[in-house]
């Protein structure tokens, strides 16, 4: 056996103080434990209100009838990985999730039924990965999934009949898709697949099978895809970035030959969010979040209402997150930067907001920093929209200006193909009450700024991405926010790479790292 190349060194064991917790200090329980409510939908007739909450300290499903939350019992009993999302069949009767074990990603589709409160396992297969990718108003009692039951590497649609469990073959993927759009009658109408290129090949189902539609170059794969089609079946929707650059909400009246029609834009950065009428499947307004998430509207009633919510919730980010199948109840979310998500339910009739609970209640007695916008500019004139916390008291005129210069964690999203946005940061509030200025830095790679944004990014790890964090840095030391003496770096993933590459290239920018996962 070939001599070791270093010899381990003998240490004596390291006698560190004891440690000592600052009870003037919020846990980290508090930041980063399980919500104690979280994730509100309301039942399609609008008369059962579910949300995730911890049972015996794992997070379950939880189901209030007449929307009232303290009258809630859960309705599930996973005692393990706990369940992450959920959503109510359209049938009225069955709750689905997904769950998989272990982090196999072996999801299986499990249904409760909401009167007997029993679960069942819909896709009761080994080594199989399942998915919902279908759910209509027309067809309340079947849901569409995908199941890679036949090859691994691809998906074949199945129907799935709630009451029974039974599966049907709907559509054999024999060609390579990556992905189907389908229709409210569960018609496959589109299929796409990667082409050699980068790009996507959009295909046509007809009679004979599938015929080209539309080539997606690669610089608008990430930013181009078909959100599905209304009631009717003859409108589609899509976003699309195919000759411009933000990703636009667009409408293809599928009956006759034409270009798909402008719906909404915004000019600074992609749609990311859309609301569709529940039962027509129109899109009524859609969402765009440069440094803020930002509304616009098809449907000026929408328009009205969402207005006249924010009157009653106040400052921060709405969203419309569940809605009865009648459309006269929907569930909202308000986001703010120091507080936690609040959920209400909106009565559409009365024009009422009643609020329901916080996420995170425990948070409402902590004084929370606030988080501001920045758009720093990059060395080639790029903008990065970016995210500053600064300790409270650091801060008193909450301005985003510190009374001096402090210490500075450059924490960097993972990814890269994300973002940094505007909201509560579990992270950035936590290093904040231990006295650290934080900044988030959506460099070049990150998603919803365009596609010539999120393109500059590519082949350019360590690079110029790498460049767009040193920008920042520079830019929170020259504005006497930053210690230039003392600025760590620090994330997960991609943010975790990127710490390495710091402390690795450019050693002298950084005092430490923290890495988290990063490829390496």
């Amino acid at each position: 056996m070939a001599a070791p190349l270093f010899a381990a060194p003998k240490l004596a064991p390291a006698r560190l103080p004891p440690a000592k917790f600052d009870a003037k200090l919020t846990p980290r329980e508090t930041f980063f434990g399980n919500p104690e409510r979280t994730a509100a939908a309301i039942s399609p007739d609008g008369e059962q209100l579910a949300f995730l909450a911890p049972k015996d300290g794992v997070l379950n499903v939880w189901l209030a009838s007449g929307r009232d939350p303290a009258k809630a019992a859960p309705i599930t009993a996973d005692t393990v990985r706990g369940i992450r999302s959920f959503m109510f069949a359209l049938d009225g009767k069955h709750l689905l999730y997904t769950q998989d074990e272990g982090g196999d990603e072996n999801w299986r589709v499990y249904a409760v039924d909401l009167a007997k409160k029993t679960t069942r396992d819909l896709t009761p297969m080994d080594k199989v990965n399942a998915r919902i990718v279908g759910m209509s108003p027309k067809k309340p009692g079947v849901i569409v999934v995908a199941l890679n039951n036949r090859v691994p590497e691809l998906h074949d649609l199945h129907l799935l009949e709630l009451a029974t469990g039974k599966l049907t073959l709907l559509e054999k993927n024999t060609d390579g898709f990556a992905d189907y759009t389908l229709d409210a009658d569960y018609n496959v109408r589109f299929a796409m697949r990667q082409t050699p290129e980068g790009g996507l090949e959009v295909l046509a189902k007809g009679k004979g099978g599938y015929t080209p539609y539309k080539k997606i170059a690669a610089e608008d794969s990430l930013t181009t895809s078909f959100l599905g089609f209304d009631a009717t079946g003859t409108t589609l929707y899509l976003i699309d970035s195919v000759g411009r650059d933000t990703a636009a909400l667009m409408a293809i009246d599928t009956t006759k030959a034409g270009p798909a029609k402008l719906l909404l834009e915004h000019k600074k950065a992609d749609i990311d969010g859309v609301m569709i009428h529940p039962t027509k499947l129109t899109v009524e307004a859609a969402s765009a979040n440069y440094d803020r998430t930002t509304w616009m509207f098809l449907d000026k009633t929408i328009e009205q209402e969402l207005a006249e919510l924010a009157k009653q919730t106040g400052p921060g980010d709405i969203n419309i997150e569940s809605r009865s199948l009648n459309d006269k109840l929907w569930i909202a979310s308000l986001v703010v930067d120091d507080g936690p998500v609040k959920f209400y339910a909106w009565d559409r009739a009365s024009k009422q907001a009643t609020f329901l609970f916080s996420n995170r209640p425990a948070l409402e007695k902590v004084t929370l920093a606030k988080m501001h916008p920045q758009q720093i500019p990059a060395r080639d004139g790029m903008t990065l929209v970016s995210y500053l916390t600064l300790p409270k008291d650091s801060d008193p005129d909450g301005d985003g200006k510190p009374n001096k210069a402090l210490p500075l964690v450059l924490l960097v999203h993972g990814g890269p193909w994300a973002r940094d946005a505007w909201g509560l940061n579990g992270q950035h509030q936590w290093l904040a009450s231990r006295g650290y200025a934080v900044l988030s830095v959506n460099f070049r790679g990150s998603t919803g700024f365009g596609k010539k944004f999120t393109n500059a990014g590519d082949k350019q790890w360590a690079g110029r991405m790498h460049d767009d964090l040193l920008d920042a840095v520079k830019w929170a030391t020259d504005a006497k926010i930053a210690d230039p003496k003392k600025v760590a770096i620090m994330g997960g993933s991609y943010g975790g790479y990127a710490t390495l590459v710091g402390l690795a290239f450019t050693p002298d920018a950084f005092a430490c790292g923290v890495d988290i996962v990063g490829p390496s």
